[in-house]
């Protein structure tokens, strides 16, 4: 069996979910854990506190680990059971994503696996399903009104994620890469394809992105507040192609987008401590346009 952890926001959730259904489509036994959104102490050390987003969903159906279940692979956390993995390293059956890409997990059997699994070479493959599985429960009319009018026009969301990212340990790991430099490449990338593109701005900040993005060719979204915002990932997902932040929360948007001829675009790093192998980004991450803080495709 293969334990996935769940934990982080909506975006990090989607991906662990996506990996999950990956697993499972390749005939794998697979399961959830959900107790890190159960135990306040578990997320002593983030920045935002969560919980399980993923029931928004409706359609998803998955399996959840049971307590002993996670104890057989996990260990309960004892000091025997530490000094025990450190002392026999081959007992040991908990994984920890270190990189962005790990094919070894899909060779897994018994295995408690941990990490955010952006990467899309996961499951790129199973993405039609997901997008049946990732859906919507009842948009408002006013919602389904602005999704409707985005069909009908060359659009293209706009996602700057302000918030917890301005934090100082946030800002540490996430800052300095989708800069002002990067949206302004982002916008001039499109515009050279899509010379009547119409930018939808959607942002955890709406001040800036208002006194920011002015003028005709620029809508800020400001329709979905609390947990009514998973359905800007929706409405991003509505426009006709996407450029996101160094966010999952915008990944999804572009991933769940079903036109066929979309662009996508994204910073070429999601944070500080990864190193650009633009071979391995463009193999990783197909389809996608990569652009550095400087607002170069790369």
């Amino acid at each position: 069996m293969i334990i996935i952890q769940m934990a982080g926001g909506l975006g990090n959730q989607m991906q662990q979910y996506a990996l999950y259904r990956k697993l499972v489509s390749l005939g794998k036994e697979a399961k959830l854990d959900i107790s890190w959104f159960e135990q306040a102490d578990r997320q002593e050390r983030v920045y935002a506190k969560r919980e399980l987003e993923l029931n928004y969903f409706e359609n998803l159906k998955y399996q959840v680990c049971t307590e002993d279940e996670k104890k057989a692979l996990a260990g309960n956390g004892s000091l025997a059971g530490k000094l025990k993995g450190k002392l026999f390293p081959g007992t040991k059956k908990v994984f920890q994503e270190s990189g962005m890409y790990h094919p070894e997990i899909f060779d897994f059997e018994d295995k408690y696996v941990c990490g955010y699994f952006a990467c899309e070479k996961y499951y790129g493959d199973i993405m039609d399903m997901l997008r049946d599985e990732f859906a919507f429960p009842n948009p408002s009319q006013e919602n389904r009104k602005l999704a409707e009018q985005m069909r009908g026009e060359e659009s293209v969301s706009i996602h700057v994620r302000h918030g917890d990212y301005l934090d100082e340990a946030n800002a540490a790991m996430f800052g300095n890469i989708c800069t002002e430099e990067y949206y302004v490449g982002a916008v001039r990338e499109m515009k050279q394809i899509y010379p009547d593109a119409h930018f939808y701005i959607f942002s955890d900040d709406i001040p800036y992105v208002r006194e920011k993005y002015k003028g005709e060719e620029y809508t800020v979204v400001d329709l979905n507040r609390g947990k009514d915002s998973f359905y800007d990932i929706w409405l991003m997902s509505s426009c006709k192609h996407n450029i996101c932040a160094n966010s999952t929360f915008s990944f999804w948007g572009a991933r769940l987008n079903p036109n066929r001829e979309k662009v996508m675009i994204r910073p070429s790093i999601h944070k500080n401590s990864q190193k650009f192998e633009p071979e391995k980004m463009h193999e990783w991450w197909k389809d996608w346009v990569l652009l550095d803080n400087k607002g170069n495709v790369v």
